[in-house]
């Protein structure tokens, strides 16, 4: 169960190669050293097994996917009792016959799996084709015990969207966990990739703030190739590839970035967890106490048009 006591959190960013095993196998050892840095939680990065596959669309790459729980979880399971740690990690997860899902698994230090998360946010831009591979999730946003604290896992692309961190932390995680992999298209770095960091560095900054948690955001790291292999057919782009600029970081609940990885080289980042600074800083910025929950129904609409006339209740219609 959750506990009012500090904990450590490790954060990996590493480096992924086009060989899946060697990537995993690498991982378990980043694991391992950031137990042994005294990591009580470790997350890995987004679809950490692989490469970034969704560079194009290749139906050949749905063998990539694996069930959940399936052979990476019993692994990672093995792995988390013997160093006596919880982890996060990105899968490619096949739940069945043409049905797959970006999923994020925390498994506790028992090897027990404490929770299980599906994308919400799917995107679709030049190198980022997932809705090509990935069902949106259904489990919505959630919280999960382990035996170190409460946490809740999302991953990327939810990382721009405020309403899943609010329900998150309404959920009662004391730490947003967001696995990741973003990085700059070689042709825009130079006019745009400051502006981009910054406010993906922001945003999540923000949510921090917002609803007094912390904040753990793990990229990878690196150059990847398309790597798309022939003419394949409903490929969309064979693009430049992708620098992902790593820049781990984990912010407090005042927004504060209390660690920091480097734009360009793997690294284990090691930060604290403190549950009695959630608790200070929330009784000096109340904000959860003071939100008008009887004022928000109109945001579950896509868009409040203007030009619709409103009811005598208010509602629009």
């Amino acid at each position: 169960m959750a506990n009012a006591c500090k904990y450590t959190v490790g954060l990996v960013q590493m480096c992924m190669g086009p060989d899946p095993e060697a990537n995993f196998a690498a991982a378990l050892d980043h694991i391992r050293a950031a137990a042994g840095r005294g990591a009580n939680i470790v997350c890995l990065p987004e679809l950490f097994r692989t490469q970034y596959f969704c560079q194009r669309e290749d139906p050949r790459l749905f063998d990539l996917a694996e069930p959940v729980p399936g052979p990476s979880t019993a692994k990672l399971a093995e792995v988390a009792r013997q160093t006596g740690t919880a982890i996060i990690a990105s899968l490619f997860e096949r739940r069945a016959p043409g049905l797959y899902h970006n999923t994020a698994v925390t498994i506790d230090a028992s090897g027990e799996i404490a929770g299980l998360y599906r994308k919400m946010h799917i995107p679709d831009d030049p190198l980022y084709f997932e809705k090509y591979y990935f069902a949106p999730g259904d489990l919505g946003f959630q919280a999960v015990d382990t035996v170190f604290g409460r946490v809740g896992a999302l991953v990327c692309w939810d990382q721009w969207y405020p309403e899943g961190a609010r329900l998150t932390a309404l959920a009662g995680a004391e730490a947003l966990f967001y696995p990741t992999a973003i990085g700059w298209h070689p042709a825009e770095k130079e006019q745009y990739g400051a502006a981009q960091h910054d406010a993906w560095q922001t945003i999540q900054r923000a949510h921090a703030i917002a609803n007094g948690v912390y904040v753990a955001a793990v990229n990878r790291v690196g150059f990847e190739p398309d790597q798309a292999q022939g003419d394949v057919p409903g490929n969309r782009a064979a693009g430049q590839g992708i620098e992902f600029w790593g820049g781990s970081f984990v912010a407090d609940p005042f927004g504060r970035i209390v660690a920091k990885a480097a734009l360009d080289a793997e690294e284990i980042l090691i930060a604290e967890v403190d549950p009695g600074l959630i608790e200070e800083t929330r009784r000096n910025w109340p904000f959860l106490r003071d939100r008008r929950i009887d004022a928000y129904a109109p945001i579950s609409r896509r868009f409040l048009d203007p030009a619709r006339k409103r009811s005598k209740d208010g509602d629009s219609k």
